[in-house]
């Protein structure tokens, strides 16, 4: 007999994405580092040829953008990075990813299967059992179960003569800003009960999660399980947990317009120059964060810097002296006299924290023109 062909009724054109990266990689890259990998990844699988200037202008990104992304990637040692004499990157290897030693947990590792209840008038099979418990490289996390309305009122009772004088449903309702349901309302039950956390703890997680922007009881449950496998028990613990900010970053962060957004390296070190360098008080630099987002959508940590200088430059201590150059420029501006108007403007560089006062007969574009050039 002779050879048979093998042929299929289509050709799927897909590109195939390697399991390890989404696991692993997907989660700390940034939008361009993404889009230059996975851009890497279709055009491999298509033999196709590429460039640094194509993939530059088929994201509109810049030629600095795409080789910051993939030197990134060559950081994390899933590409390799090939160089002419003249220091020009002129190919790119990808690597396996599935033959990397260097690897974290896979989702598969680190899946927490759903709960199987058995109800108490069925009898499981012989030689089976409900599950009772999932371990955890730190810890034993428990499967959470399903609560009778008996054991949810019981709760309550319990919670309501608790010494901590906290109403955890209460807390919870006004982090929800809604009434909370049956599903919200085991969840609470699993993370005090069989996680453990105190009425204290429990108020600490929501307001982590809260700075992160994040009202998903689902997301609150997860961080729960994240910290009980961390052996994490008091909110100090919390905090200090390696990658997490505090709490002060994802509130700044979020004054700025940048919910649901992982600092980055750069935006953090701003944020540690006003707390730690200029020695400013939450309030200050929150001001100076409405102040910016008034003002502009763009460069805004750079914005808000630039206030923060000033007001440091001028010996702002307390949101009191802040106020006090705002009428300190509004009585300039009354006058009308040449100096008010040149401070006004901006004309001098010492005085530019005149500038931001939130008066609506601001010209708040050209303010950031001026900004940004200076």
């Amino acid at each position: 007999m002779g050879a048979l062909t093998i042929y299929q009724d289509s050709y799927i054109n897909a590109t195939i994405l390697s399991n390890r990266f989404i696991d692993c990689y997907m989660t700390d890259a940034n939008d361009a580092q993404l889009k230059v990998y996975l851009y890497l990844v279709r055009m491999m699988g298509a033999n196709l040829e590429t460039s640094v200037s194509d993939i530059a202008d088929r994201f509109n990104f810049t030629e600095k953008d795409v080789l910051r992304a993939l030197k990134y990637w060559k950081g994390k040692e899933i590409l390799d990075l090939d160089f002419d004499d003249d220091g020009v990157v002129v190919g790119v290897h990808l690597k396996n990813l599935c033959q990397l030693e260097k690897m974290g947990p896979t989702v598969e590792d680190t899946h927490i299967p759903q709960s199987i209840v058995t109800p108490q008038n069925i009898v499981a099979p012989q030689g089976t059992s409900a599950p009772q418990e999932m371990t955890s490289t730190q810890g034993v996390i428990p499967i959470k179960p399903s609560y009778s309305s008996a054991q949810v009122k019981a709760f309550k009772t319990s919670h309501e003569s608790s010494e901590s004088g906290i109403d955890i449903f209460y807390l919870a309702e006004e982090y929800r800003k809604k009434p909370l349901s049956p599903s919200d309302i085991s969840t609470i039950i699993y993370i005090c009960d069989e996680l453990g956390f105190s009425d204290e703890m429990f108020d600490h997680l929501l307001q982590y999660c809260a700075a992160r922007d994040k009202s998903d009881f689902r997301y609150i449950e997860k961080v729960a399980i994240s910290w009980k496998e961390n052996g994490v028990t008091t909110p100090e613990q919390a905090d200090n947990l390696p990658g997490r900010y505090d709490r002060k970053v994802y509130e700044i962060m979020r004054q700025l317009g940048k919910t649901g957004n992982t600092p980055t390296e750069r935006e953090v070190s701003y944020i540690n120059r006003w707390v730690c360098e200029y020695g400013f008080s939450d309030d200050i630099i929150l001001e100076a964060c409405e102040r910016t987002v008034l003002a502009t959508e763009k460069n805004r940590f750079q914005y808000a810097d630039r206030i923060l200088k000033n007001w440091k430059d001028k010996g702002v201590g307390k949101l009191s002296d802040v106020e006090g150059l705002d009428r300190l420029h509004e009585k300039k501006s009354k006058s009308g006299s040449a100096q008010g108007d040149a401070s006004a403007a901006g004309t001098n560089s010492s005085n530019r924290f005149n500038r931001f006062s939130q008066r609506g007969d601001i010209d708040f574009a050209e303010l950031e023109k001026k900004i940004v050039k200076n």
